[in-house]
């Protein structure tokens, strides 16, 4: 579990982060991804993504803290599954691929990778347990 609790809280981070840079600059954000950052109702739509994130992080620190096992291995999997999905619709944005869309995109992907790894390792050390009990 501290594994998946761990990732989670670093995963907050990233989010908030990325929050501030999507409320604060959006035109810049866009630009990076080489879509048009002057057009209003993208950086519109980049802010509402923005607050969206900060709703998402505050909720993956407290996940972090207080749930129980289950329920980390249930949000793990669903985050390895959501952060894969980032990678993948990074690469597919509707531009020309940028070094930073190349970069943003193995940030989703690395965090995909890290809550796997940490449900894989959760899982067989459970098998060993059990194992060992019999």
């Amino acid at each position: 579990m501290t594994g998946i609790r761990i990732t989670l809280r670093i995963g907050g981070l990233v989010f908030l982060l990325s929050a501030l840079l999507l409320i604060l600059v959006p035109g810049v954000f866009l630009d990076l991804l080489a879509l048009d950052g002057a057009s209003a109702p993208l950086q519109w739509s980049m802010r509402m993504i923005g607050v969206t994130l900060i709703a998402l992080a505050a909720n993956m620190w407290a996940v972090s803290m207080s749930a129980s096992d289950r329920a980390i291995v249930g949000v793990g999997l669903v985050m390895a599954i959501v952060a894969t999905a980032l990678g993948i619709l990074t690469l597919a944005t509707p531009a020309p691929r940028g070094w930073f869309a190349i970069l943003y995109a193995g940030v989703g992907f690395g965090f995909g990778l890290a809550y796997l790894a940490s449900l894989l390792w959760w899982w067989s050390s459970g098998l060993k347990a059990r194992r060992a009990r019999t």
